[in-house]
C-alpha cells in the first residue's frame, strides 16, 4: 500500500507540473495577422502516422509539398506535388535548404526514445523554428499532445497514472519545452494537442477548442482527423498563438 501511495504521488505531482510549467489558455501570447495564401508547405515528421496523413490529404487539398524525411528511398508517397528530401531536424543545415521557399510548415515531429531524456523534439523544434526566421516563413502548425499544460490530466486516468509517468514522463517533460520554444517564437503558430492517437479513417467530426479530453476515460482520435485539423488551420486564423486540443 506504501508504495501504491508513493507512486500515485509522484503521478499527481509530474501532472502538477506540466500544467504548471506547461502552456495554459490564460497566457498572454499575441496572435498575428493573416498572411499571403498558403501554396507550398513542408511537412516535418512525414514517415509517422499523422506525417503520412498530413502528406496524403496535403496534396489532396492542391498543396505542393515537401517532405522531411531521413530515407527518401523508403518513402513510398509518389505524387507530382511532392518533393521527398532527405534531412533531419538536429542538422540545421538541412533543415534550413528544406524551409526555402515554403509558405509554411507543418510539423508531426515524432520519436520513440521513450525512456530516458531527450531534447529531440525541442531542439529539433528550435532548429524549425529558426530556419523559419530565416527564410521568412511565418506560419508553423505543430502536433503535440493533450496532458500538458491547460490540459495537463486530460488524457485520462489511464495515461494520468500509468503512460505518462511511467513510460513517457521524459517525452512529455521535452514537449513542455516544445511548446515553450514555440510560443516564443515570432511564427504565426497554432499549436494541436489530440487526445490518444488510433488508425481509424478520417470522419471530419471531431471536436476542438478548450476543455478537450476527460480527466477519467481515455479520449481518442484518428490520426486522419487529425491531419484534417492541423491543414484546416493554414487558411484559418482562429488559433493562432493558441494550444488547441482536438478528440473526438
Amino acid at each position: 500500500m506504501i508504495t501504491l501511495a508513493i507512486l500515485v504521488i509522484y503521478a499527481l505531482i509530474l501532472t502538477a507540473l506540466l500544467a504548471y510549467n506547461g502552456l495554459r489558455e490564460d497566457n498572454d501570447i499575441p496572435s498575428h495577422p493573416a498572411g499571403d495564401k498558403i501554396n507550398r508547405i513542408l511537412i516535418i515528421g512525414a514517415t509517422g502516422g499523422t506525417g503520412l496523413q498530413l502528406v496524403e490529404q496535403a496534396i489532396e487539398k492542391g498543396f505542393f509539398v515537401t517532405a522531411l524525411v531521413r530515407n527518401p528511398d523508403k518513402f513510398k508517397i509518389k505524387h507530382s506535388q511532392l518533393q521527398v528530401v532527405k534531412g533531419d531536424v538536429l542538422d540545421f543545415g538541412s533543415i534550413e535548404k528544406a524551409v526555402q521557399g515554403q509558405d509554411a510548415v507543418v510539423s508531426a515531429l515524432g520519436h520513440k526514445q521513450f525512456f530516458g531524456p531527450t531534447r529531440i523534439l525541442s531542439e529539433g523544434t528550435a532548429n524549425i523554428i529558426r530556419a523559419m526566421e530565416k527564410a521568412g516563413v511565418k506560419r508553423l502548425i505543430c502536433e503535440t499532445s493533450l496532458g500538458i499544460g491547460a490540459s495537463a490530466g486530460r488524457m485520462g486516468l489511464y495515461y494520468t497514472f500509468f503512460v505518462i509517468p511511467f513510460i513517457l514522463p521524459f517525452y512529455f517533460w521535452d514537449k513542455i519545452r516544445q511548446e515553450q520554444i514555440i510560443s516564443e517564437s515570432a511564427t504565426e503558430w497554432v499549436i494541436v494537442r489530440p487526445s490518444m492517437l488510433t488508425n481509424g479513417k478520417r470522419s471530419g467530426k471531431y471536436r476542438h477548442g478548450t476543455g478537450i479530453g476527460n480527466y477519467l476515460w481515455t479520449a481518442r482520435i484518428s490520426r486522419a482527423d487529425v491531419a484534417d485539423f492541423m491543414l484546416n488551420r493554414l487558411s484559418d486564423n482562429t488559433y493562432l498563438g493558441k494550444a488547441v486540443g482536438v478528440s473526438r
